[in-house]
């Protein structure tokens, strides 16, 4: 498509006010650096700006905001709608700001917006500490924190937003201000699940917990006819579970991978995913159970390093990777919609396709329903119907969509409104309404109206201020 272009003079201007690097079309590097994690969404914005610095960022805003261009901000750009970017606007880059600072005695650590969980943890895990973080390591914090917070730690530590202590945050009006318990209270109530709704994250502090370096964990692997038994059994082993145990039921094929057998290689399997952050040598008495309904072919749950775990799943998601998501939070698994999911997960349409089932509960449930944004606190587990190809023909593309929507169908029955906005490409107005609940909803938007009027952070599972705006 033809690439929108600035007038000369008015990115000569901005350079002159800004330290980072300016990215148009034409330019080297600008091709690589449009490009984000869901291949679906291939845009070309008139304009990237890698920011080195919060300065950098109210450069941008102002900029943007000056020349009534669309805004797309970008962490670590893993949006499954593909908000981390657009067409002839400006990308907002934040990934050259990736610091991460640790106080190892305070149990805290100061990130800036642009750092990937990759990051993070090696930073945290120098001192045996971490948060919840995503499930893979190449997702940005930013995102993650603001719009869910799941990972394999929530039902010990929570969901990442949950431990967030402050943030720093660049308005639409190009202001910087601080959002903390005591410090705009009511805004940071919102960012904790209203996603960038309210203006661009630059820096984190989160409470840290004691986790690793080395935990028992990993991934058993089992042949489909062990699926009903096993989700059967995860379903009440999980309800009384301990906190430290963490993980999911998961619908995938094998991978390619020295320790699977050739035979099983690329093959459907049922994969349980482990993690145990208590004592190691409990671990093997915890899994103990799981293995026994499991009767894995392949078991590589073992002592291993934390991070090796958070980037167990990389490779089943590579940059480029074209995805469609659809999530919910469940009320129970019962019988019947065990049925389901087995029906479904032997149904996926392709190699990369997942549906990962994932057990809630623990310190997620311990935090109030309106002591954030983020709400469903009560739900024992959300399912993740991930269709994942990388072919780029339409067939393909109709094919794992239709997979997604069908079992999606099939489920809502047993689905709860309030599933987590992050979990799912683009459903609009009345879903982002309805996942808040009206009271919660209402309260976003008195947030919206204040801080960002015009709605110029809409690339996102937009709130619109009461006036409207743009988007």
């Amino acid at each position: 498509m033809p690439e929108q272009t600035l007038a000369a003079p008015a990115v000569e201007e901005l350079a002159r006010a800004f330290s980072g690097e300016l990215l148009q079309p034409g330019d080297g590097g600008f091709d690589e650096a449009r490009l984000v994690w869901n291949g679906l969404h291939d845009r070309h914005p008139a304009l990237i700006a890698r920011c080195s610095s919060a300065e950098d960022v109210v450069t941008a805003v102002n900029f943007a905001r000056d020349h009534d261009l669309e805004v797309a901000v970008r962490g670590g750009g893993h949006s499954a709608p593909g908000y981390a970017t657009c067409d002839d606007g400006i990308v907002i880059d934040l990934s050259p700001m990736n610091a991460v600072e640790v106080d190892a005695e305070a149990k805290t650590a100061r990130a800036d917006a642009g750092a990937t969980w990759g990051e993070f943890d090696a930073a945290t895990q120098e001192h045996g500490l971490a948060v919840t973080g995503g499930r893979f390591s190449t997702t940005g914090i930013a995102g993650l924190t603001l719009g869910s917070g799941s990972g394999w730690l929530e039902r010990k530590c929570g969901l990442t937003a949950d431990n967030l202590l402050s943030a720093e945050i660049v308005t639409a009006a190009g202001e910087r201000v601080t959002a903390g318990p005591d410090e705009n209270p009511d805004l940071f109530w919102g960012i904790r699940g209203g996603s960038g709704n309210f203006g661009i994250v630059t820096s984190f502090t989160y409470r840290l917990h004691e986790v690793g370096p080395i935990i028992y964990g990993g991934m058993m692997l089992a042949t489909p006819d062990r699926a009903r038994d096993t989700l059967a059994f995860m379903r009440d082993y999980m309800a009384e579970a301990p906190d430290d145990l963490g993980g999911g039921v998961a619908f995938v094929n094998a991978p390619p991978a020295p320790f699977v057998p050739p035979e099983l290689q690329h093959q459907p399997v049922v994969g349980v995913i482990v993690c145990w952050t208590g004592k190691p040598e409990e671990g093997e008495r915890v899994v103990a159970p799981i293995r026994n309904v499991v009767k894995p072919v392949v078991d590589v749950v073992q002592p291993m390093p934390y991070t090796a775990l958070q980037s167990m799943l990389d490779e089943g998601g590579p940059k480029g990777i074209r995805g469609y998501m659809k999530a919910e939070f469940l009320e129970d698994l019962d019988d019947d919609l065990i049925d389901k999911l087995v029906e479904h997960g032997g149904k996926r349409p392709g190699p990369l396709v997942q549906l990962l089932m994932e057990p809630m509960g623990g310190a997620i449930s311990r935090v109030g329903e309106d002591d954030t944004a983020l709400g469903r606190r009560d739900v024992p587990w959300c399912y993740h119907a991930l269709a994942l190809w990388m072919e780029p023909d339409q067939k393909t593309a109709d094919t794992n969509v239709a997979w997604a929507k069908a079992l999606a169908d099939d489920v809502k029955p047993h689905t709860v409104d309030g599933v987590y906005l992050n979990y799912i490409s683009d459903e609009g107005e009345e879903r982002v309404r309805s996942s808040y609940g009206p009271v919660k909803y209402d309260r976003l938007v008195a947030l919206k109206d204040r801080y960002d009027p015009e709605n110029l952070f809409h690339l996102n599972q937009n709130i619109r201020p009461s006036a409207n705006g743009r988007g």
